[in-house]
């Protein structure tokens, strides 16, 4: 059995900020990923491409207020530099 991505451990060198801002990124990460997971099978960061990225933000985040929304780009932004991608994220 292989061990869980540790979506904490993938974002340290690139998370900043108050104790707060940390968690809020960390814990959409992960709902970001889980969403990912689930709709493609890619279970880690380094598998995505920006399709997915733009799925998540896009059509889960449909339903969710403009500052949500914008809370989500955000990390989408962070996973994209941690990734060293240079994904643009417009929404």
């Amino acid at each position: 059995m292989s061990k869980p991505f540790d979506m904490e451990l993938f974002l340290a060198g690139v998370l900043t900020g108050s104790h707060t801002t940390r968690k809020r990124h960390l814990r959409q990460a992960k709902i970001i990923q889980a969403e990912i997971a689930r709709r493609w099978q890619r279970e880690t960061p380094w598998m995505w491409q920006r399709k997915h990225m733009v799925w998540f933000l896009e059509k889960r985040l449909n339903q969710r207020s403009e500052a949500t929304r914008y809370y989500y780009v955000l990390t989408a932004r962070l996973l994209a530099q941690r990734l060293d991608k240079a994904w643009s994220f417009d929404l």
